[in-house]
């Protein structure tokens, strides 16, 4: 073979191996290349998945924020009972209460005489907690929207009226009217002297509704079977088949006589 053959198939042969060479390099590059944009998929997969789970739970308004406002002259653990009658009564009635509940509103009806009657005796002091159940087996949010109406009611000294206005005229169950503002500020235009700027506002604004909020928590942290819950000085009265409207009354009038029978 001559100098000048070996000598070409020399070259060939560098150029073969150069030629691979670059194909190495470019496969490398490619390699590179695949693997960062499979990277940049993942975290950009992460970064959905991470706004999707900040955001599972929320609800579109269904749930009050901000602080929590307790209304004028609310008593007990953190605020969340609204008193009516004197301290110095004998008893106290503690009544939860859900203002789409229909149970609640049989409750009303059937004892709300007698309690007005020892109230304004001097012998029953009653406790009001607002509770939202029916908002959340039932959807929508007319629970706390009257409660928050009532908590403003109370603002302006005028809970007792409103509060009975709200049971008389209670929609079925399934019925959320009491969602709507204009509903309860029509009600309360019934109520001598509650229609007013301040209380309106209030109800427009959802003023006490992260405490309304807060008070369904404490209902349903309590343990309580459902509304209404009825506790006479701690005693759960009404879960006692034999509770009557006249043995209430036997029952408050004989504590104001000896405290010990409470």
């Amino acid at each position: 073979m001559s100098e000048k053959n070996r000598e070409g198939k020399r070259t060939a042969r560098e150029r073969l191996a150069a030629e691979r060479e670059k194909q190495k390099a470019g496969e490398k590059r490619r390699r590179v290349l695949v693997a960062g944009a499979v990277v940049i998929g993942v975290l950009g997969l992460a970064a959905v998945i991470g706004v999707v789970a900040a955001n599972v739970g929320k609800d579109d308004g269904g749930d009050a924020a901000g602080p929590v406002v307790a209304p004028s002259g609310a008593k007990g653990k953190d605020g969340l009972a609204i008193p009516v009658g004197k301290e110095s009564a004998r008893s106290t009635l503690t009544v939860w209460e859900d203002f789409r509940c229909p149970a609640c509103k049989g409750f009303e009806q059937a004892y709300r005489s007698t309690i007005h009657e020892l109230t304004a005796a001097g012998q029953l002091r009653t406790e009001y907690h607002l509770a939202t159940i029916i908002d959340g087996n039932m959807g929508g949010t007319g629970s706390r929207t009257a409660a928050n109406a009532a908590a403003c009611a109370q603002d302006a000294g005028k809970f007792p009226a409103y509060h009975d206005l709200l049971f008389d005229n209670q929609p079925q169950e399934a019925d959320d009217a009491f969602a709507d503002p204009a509903k309860l500020l029509e009600l309360a235009g019934t109520v001598d002297g509650l229609d007013t700027a301040g209380f309106r506002a209030c109800v427009k604004d959802g003023k006490h509704d992260t405490w309304v909020t807060r008070s369904g928590e404490a209902f349903s942290k309590g343990g309580f079977s459902g509304t209404p819950t009825v506790l006479l000085n701690g005693k759960n009265i009404y879960q006692d088949r034999t509770m009557t409207p006249a043995k209430l009354k036997r029952m408050v009038q004989q504590a104001a006589k000896d405290p010990g029978q409470g």
